[in-house]
């Protein structure tokens, strides 16, 4: 383990902003684990936990340790009669990870296809896309407490998992996420209803690679590649409106769309706010709103991640003006 001093970012960050990190180390091996916990202990220092980097927004240079997880391995570690157990370190890359398990047989993470980051982080977030989450997979973690080192057990009642939310989320960088195992059905519940997936696939028979050649398209045609401009995807969450409220903005609003979540409440699009308030295309400085989604925020070329907060600050209020409705961010914000 090599604690390294004065490093940029950029390259460690998906939106490519050029700020340095006081003490970045990378953790490339389990056995690691317990020097990194000890020089954490013994220093009184600010300290985050980096996967891939897609789901943070640096707006200012980091005074801390920055800690970048690069753990590999996956393996299937047991089967029953109706499902596979995969366990994935938490440095994997998650596309990859997808990929793989169709190329063994496993179906299953089919519609979570070219979600960029890495495993350990998807958690956290409980990543989700076109109908499917993490919390539909899952089947336990196991995560380092960092303030005492010891090994902790987690299955998903105790990770807390909810829209875009986890337990591991609302207690950032106290676990440190060492690996996952994923519950894959044998019997495959294929989920393709979500818009766009149907029209992509055409008449062929139903498998768990044309699902996602499928959703790899309908992603890269309408979000940009992070490794030609810096983006984190979905740059916010889509709001969560109880039947009531989305009762009353229907009145004055009667496109406004929305998708059954839970008992009384539904899902609006945030994308479908953002563009009625005008800001697809839009840029501030070298910052913009991409002109073919309205959810992503994008780097242009040289902003500074200031300048992506103070956007996505000017959007927040332009649809709280409008709608009444408090849009919250997906990315981490430091």
């Amino acid at each position: 383990m090599q604690i390294q001093k004065n490093i940029s970012l950029k390259t460690y960050n998906s939106f490519s902003i050029d700020v340095k990190a006081a003490y970045f180390v990378q953790i490339n091996h389990s056995d690691e684990f317990p020097a990194l916990i000890e020089w954490v202990n013994q220093h009184d220092l600010p300290f985050i936990i980096l996967g891939g980097g897609s789901n943070i927004l640096f707006s200012q240079d980091y005074k801390g340790l920055v800690i970048q997880i690069n753990t590999k391995g996956k393996q299937c570690i047991k089967e029953t009669d109706s499902d596979y157990f995969i366990e994935v370190s938490a440095g994997e890359n998650w596309h990859q990870l997808v990929r793989w398990t169709i190329a063994q047989g496993y179906a299953g993470l089919e519609n979570l296809s070219l979600i960029p980051g890495n495993v350990g982080a998807a958690p956290i977030q409980n990543i989700g896309a076109y109908g499917v989450e993490l919390t539909d997979r899952f089947d336990s973690l196991k995560a380092i407490k960092i303030s005492t080192g010891e090994l902790k057990h987690f299955d998903k009642a105790a990770c807390q998992f909810s829209y875009r939310d986890s337990f591991f989320k609302a207690n950032l960088d106290q676990y440190l996420i060492q690996s996952l195992v994923l519950k894959l059905p044998k019997s495959p519940d294929w989920r393709i209803n979500y818009e766009g997936i149907k029209n992509k696939m055409g008449s062929q028979p139903l498998s768990a690679k044309l699902i996602s050649d499928a959703i790899i398209k309908l992603r890269q045609k309408k979000l940009p590649d992070p490794n030609e401009i810096g983006n984190v995807g979905s740059f916010f969450k889509n709001p969560i409106l109880s039947q009531a409220q989305m009762d009353l903005l229907r009145q004055q609003h009667a496109s406004m769309p929305s998708y059954h979540y839970a008992d009384d409440q539904v899902k609006t699009s945030a994308a479908w706010l953002i563009d009625k308030c005008g800001w697809k295309g839009k840029s501030h400085a070298q910052a913009a709103v991409y002109a073919k989604h309205a959810l992503v925020l994008i780097n242009k070329g040289a902003a500074t991640g200031a300048e992506i907060r103070q956007l996505a600050e000017m959007i927040q209020a332009s649809v709280h003006k409008k709608f009444g409705i408090s849009l919250e961010a997906e990315p981490r914000i430091l």
